[in-house]
């Protein structure tokens, strides 16, 4: 075993391995870390925007999704302290690029202690969308959500 480094310069180089591949992989997915919320009032609002296609059939057909490429998928869920809660009023639309806007139709869905509300839309490959929202939690003051992503319909 003469060509073998010491056991101690081993395993240093092998956490040192894992440091590097873990700070690249973090710079190629910056979004997989990051949380869509918006805390407001005691409140928080998660939402996120995925492709229909993430869906698997079964899901998609008993919340009654259509899956393309084309569409995407909406999810918002409004919490306090860890707890599902009903909106009051959830209104939003969806603009691209040139002003085409759409109005976010959202179904509420409650599955045992959760609460989210879907709405489907449509977008182009590589169209930068601008999400506006406006929740208004449980006896609470209408708040408006903002946000933008950039969507792909895979060729």
């Amino acid at each position: 075993m003469q060509g073998l480094p010491p056991r101690s310069f081993r395993s240093w180089s092998a956490r040192a391995l894992q440091l590097v591949l873990g700070l690249w992989l973090t710079t190629l997915v910056p979004s997989a870390a990051a949380e869509q919320k918006l805390d407001f009032n005691g409140y928080e609002l998660h939402y996120v925007v995925i492709p229909t296609t993430f869906l698997d059939a079964k899901t998609s057909a008993k919340y009654e999704i259509t899956r393309a490429r084309d569409r995407a998928l909406v999810n918002l869920s409004l919490l306090r302290e860890g707890e599902g809660l009903t909106v009051e009023a959830l209104t939003g639309t969806v603009k691209n690029l040139l002003s085409q806007t759409q109005t976010l139709r959202f179904t509420e869905v409650i599955e045992g202690d959760a609460v989210y509300y879907l709405a489907e839309l449509k977008h182009s490959d590589r169209d930068i969308l601008t999400f506006d929202v406006v929740v208004t939690p449980p006896n609470g003051t209408a708040t408006e959500l903002t946000f933008q992503q950039k969507m792909y319909a895979d060729q």
